[in-house]
């Protein structure tokens, strides 16, 4: 999830923080939490300091909160609406112990673009399959795990082979990405209802939503087949993914697509649950 976004407004989610933490809006998104009776949570980061300040107030809560404070970006690609960036290594090296004096619990790295609704596909390549692996190479030799936004099954692949700790979302993910996923000790959250909740809004072409949606869908199937380690997370902030809803949301897209033919679902989901904790 992402504390400071709304799930409706990106761009008043940024002028809530950009002159100073929000503390309202943080208060708020917790409370939906503890509504709900979700303890235990994993930001995405940001920068505005909005995730640094939700790691004091969130035991208020009595919510256990993992952040990276921020995320860490190649500079020219995606990333740049919740973290900071590097050119090469050395700037890596910088960023990893900037984030360890803010007190951040882990890295992430941003190693692909994300879906292009209008069109279908990605909205750039991945990093390069060697740049990949020194990433996680190195901020694992930082004594972090690594959470991964990735997407397209070379990325899925590459961070799997490398050892990342997960990957979050993994869209358009093929055959071979599965795989690497299932002999790895990687876990998947692959946030479907960032796609499931945009089926009848209207705010892209509903052929391409559909054909991403059934995508995800026979994914997820092929995943438990293959003994893939799976978690839940909404992506919550998200357009349409509100916080506390979204990962109620999740949890009922995950029983829907998969109840019929894998009854024991849950008990494997937790398990994945279980072992992103230790991880994180």
């Amino acid at each position: 999830m992402h504390i400071f976004m709304n799930g409706v407004d990106y761009r008043q989610a940024v002028r809530d923080q950009i002159n100073g933490v929000n503390e309202e809006v943080i208060r708020k998104n917790l409370e939906e939490y503890r509504r709900r009776g979700i303890t235990w949570l994993r930001d995405g980061g940001d920068i505005y300091g909005t995730s640094k300040r939700t790691m004091e107030i969130a035991p208020e809560y009595g919510i256990t909160y993992r952040t990276p404070v921020f995320a860490i970006h190649k500079k020219g690609h995606y990333g740049g609406i919740v973290g900071k960036a590097y050119e090469n290594m050395k700037d890596y090296r910088k960023l990893i112990q900037e984030l360890r004096e803010q007190g951040g619990h882990f890295v992430k790295i941003m190693i692909s673009g994300i879906m292009d609704f209008d069109r279908g596909g990605l909205t750039e390549s991945s990093l390069p399959d060697e740049e990949i692996r020194e990433l996680i190479h190195i901020a694992h030799e930082e004594g972090f795990a690594v959470m991964a936004h990735t997407n397209g099954s070379r990325a899925v692949r590459a961070a799997a082979l490398a050892g990342v700790d997960s990957i979050e979302h993994g869209n358009f993910c093929d055959d071979d990405a599965l795989q690497a996923l299932a002999s790895s000790e990687t876990i998947w959250v692959p946030t479907i209802v960032t796609v499931k909740n945009l089926l009848g809004d209207g705010r892209f072409p509903e052929h391409v939503v559909e054909k991403i949606w059934e995508g995800q869908q026979k994914n997820l199937h092929r995943a438990f087949e293959l003994g893939v380690k799976l978690a839940l997370g909404s992506d919550a902030g998200a357009y349409r993914v509100l916080h506390g809803q979204g990962l109620m949301d999740e949890y009922q897209v995950f029983q829907k697509v998969l109840e019929e033919q894998w009854p024991h679902w849950e008990e494997i989901i937790s398990q994945g649950d279980r072992l992103l904790k230790r991880k994180f």
